[in-house]
């Protein structure tokens, strides 16, 4: 991928094609320089279109934008889908069309099965990864996909078992700067005990607060799925969203002191 994107530094099959932007490489003005992504954050739409066509002939395949309103919905896409969907994760198995999430902070989640034949991107921000019951966004985005693989393996005769999945973590909030409160602990810890290792003090007086490590509780839930090939964010700070200024838009870390800030795309299609 030529800049402003990288590939996703994983063992996906050949005919998966990957990519994570970040914000160099745009035409977008500040405070959304420069390569920003999301048309509702208030950047000139001319210049978000043509962010979104270069994002399209980067990868070959067109990227379908959903309107992702933190929640725990899954959309299977295909060529027809429009744009504007309200989900925060996609799944497909049909080519040359990306399922894609947009990030400013929140953790993007690109998965596949090992035979590259069904892929799928999630948003997960805190509130959709924690979801309800213990039931979040990548809990329904693996039974997607994992419903999807065994309906086509149904529907051509195929008996064998839904081979295994594979997960890449993007960039996002780091657990040195996503200092939380108790209700979002509480939303992890009430439903997985241990989740407590995400979660470390953020102070010594009486106020209850957390720095919370979204990447390690992303890898929790996956572990727990089923997902044991898990490769990208690894929680250092080369990852941090917040702390990365230069590479990263961040949402925490701009909007309240320049008024707004762009969006960065994962994706993931079938070629």
């Amino acid at each position: 991928m030529p800049a402003p994107f990288f590939r996703p530094d994983w063992p996906a099959p050949p005919q998966v094609r990957a990519c994570m932007t970040v914000r160099e490489g745009g035409c977008s003005r500040a405070p959304f320089d420069r390569f920003n992504l999301g048309d509702h954050v208030g950047d000139d739409p001319q210049a978000v279109a043509e962010n979104r066509a270069r994002l399209a002939a980067a990868m070959g395949m067109r990227p379908v934008f959903l309107r992702q309103v933190h929640g725990t919905d899954v959309l299977r896409i295909d060529a027809d889908t429009p744009d504007g969907t309200a989900a925060d994760a996609a799944v497909t198995a049909s080519p040359h069309t990306a399922c894609t999430v947009m990030v400013a902070d929140c953790l993007p989640v690109l998965l596949c099965d090992i035979e590259g034949r069904v892929v799928a991107a999630a948003h997960a921000g805190w509130r959709g990864l924690a979801g309800e019951e213990g039931v979040g966004i990548l809990e329904r985005t693996v039974e997607a996909i994992r419903r999807l693989t065994a309906q086509r393996r149904a529907s051509s005769g195929d008996s064998t078992a839904v081979p295994a999945l594979m997960a890449w973590l993007g960039p996002c909030i780091g657990p040195q700067a996503f200092e939380v409160g108790p209700e979002v602990r509480a939303a992890f810890c009430d439903w997985d005990p241990s989740a407590t290792e995400a979660f470390r003090r953020a102070t010594d007086g009486a106020a209850d607060r957390w720095w919370a490590d979204l990447a390690q509780l992303a890898r929790r839930r996956l572990r727990a799925l089923g997902v044991a090939q898990i490769y990208g964010n690894d929680s250092s700070p080369a990852w941090c969203t917040v702390t990365q200024r230069d590479r990263y838009f961040s949402h925490r870390r701009d909007t309240a002191r320049l008024g707004g800030t762009g969006r960065m795309a994962a994706c993931i299609g079938l070629a």
